[in-house]
């Protein structure tokens, strides 16, 4: 087993992409599992790329030989048939893992936890979900503790609505702004006096490379949340691009709510939009994680101030350019 070699499933998406980039970065042999080769050849350089299906337990266990890790980032798009592929999945990691002795990262969500959780989240609070998403996370972390009796190790790093350049699905990306555009209006989904959850992907990133780094120190299973970006007051994210866009640009967006109504009326026919509707609740609860864990661990977490980490974001979406001029007229 090459202990720098490292499997990474779903980096043709946000978080397995930026994940596979900074391990390259840092020395890491990446190799990566993809149905589609071009996509991925195209997109990523200096990453071997491998054909093959995260349904496909051969494939995946094909694709993890010799190797020391596992990055699991990969989901179904939009939401769609969760139940039917999301364990799968994991289950194919899980085998695979167990073959090479090999240590998996999983990208936690805040969808674990209930009620009774909220508002400060801590790797200790009760997961008692209300949503068949929330249900299926849980099942998942329940299934990598599980494999730690059978010699696996398990990292989870659980933060919140992910942002970046290459932020894939996002709420971000595909509910405050539209990617390719000029921004001339922020939809923003929760209410003011609401505090939600952010968090930059290259910090996620970086922070899942540096616990690797200490992974030996480790328990077999642990679990560390990021404070990421806290918008206090449901706000502050939109201010951050209204900022950046007005420094960039010279024209300052509004700030608009997101047509909720609209999901809904479409959802009987859209699967993604009634997956959507299902999360509402988390611009409605307010949310903060705590990160005591992590800092005990590494000493900091990694943190890209909100503007700077905006102005990539809008950058790496085609929305603006470095030279202060719209990507389009």
């Amino acid at each position: 087993m090459n202990s720098n070699k490292v499997l990474v499933l779903g980096a043709t998406g946000g978080i397995g992409g930026e994940v596979a980039r900074q391990l390259k970065d840092a020395g890491w042999e990446v190799c990566a599992l993809t149905r589609h080769l071009e996509k991925g050849i195209n997109q990523r350089a200096g990453i071997t790329w491998l054909h093959g299906d995260a349904l496909n337990r051969q494939d995946v266990i094909e694709a993890a030989k010799g190797c020391s890790v596992i990055v699991h980032a990969v989901n179904p798009p939009g939401y769609r048939r969760w139940p039917e592929r999301v364990l799968p999945m994991l289950d194919n990691t899980i085998a695979a893992a167990l073959v090479e002795g090999a240590t998996i990262v999983l990208p936690g969500t805040v969808y674990n936890f209930g009620p009774d959780a909220y508002p400060v989240l801590r790797e200790n609070s009760p997961q008692h979900p209300q949503t068949r998403k929330g249900a299926i996370r849980v099942e998942m972390e329940q299934r990598l503790r599980n494999a730690t009796g059978n010699g696996a190790q398990v990292l989870i790093v659980r933060a919140g609505d992910f942002f970046g350049p290459q932020a894939g699905n996002s709420w971000f990306s595909q509910g405050l702004i539209k990617p390719g555009k000029p921004i001339k209006a922020v939809s923003y989904p929760g209410a003011q006096g609401v505090a939600h959850q952010w968090a930059y992907l290259p910090d996620v990133a970086r922070t899942m490379v540096e616990l690797l780094e200490r992974r030996i120190t480790l328990d077999a299973f642990e679990s560390f949340h990021m404070a990421g970006h806290l918008d206090t007051d449901g706000t502050r994210m939109s201010r951050a691009i209204q900022r950046v866009v007005y420094q960039q640009t010279g024209m300052e967006p509004r700030v608009t709510a997101f047509p909720w109504w609209l999901l809904k009326v479409a959802s009987p026919f859209v699967v993604t939009f009634r997956e959507m509707l299902e999360m509402r609740y988390l611009w409605s609860t307010p949310v903060q994680m705590d990160n005591a864990r992590l800092i005990e661990v590494l000493g900091r977490e990694p943190h890209t101030p909100l503007d700077e980490a905006v102005e990539a974001a809008l950058v790496g979406m085609g929305c603006i350019r470095r030279d202060g001029l719209e990507t389009f007229s």
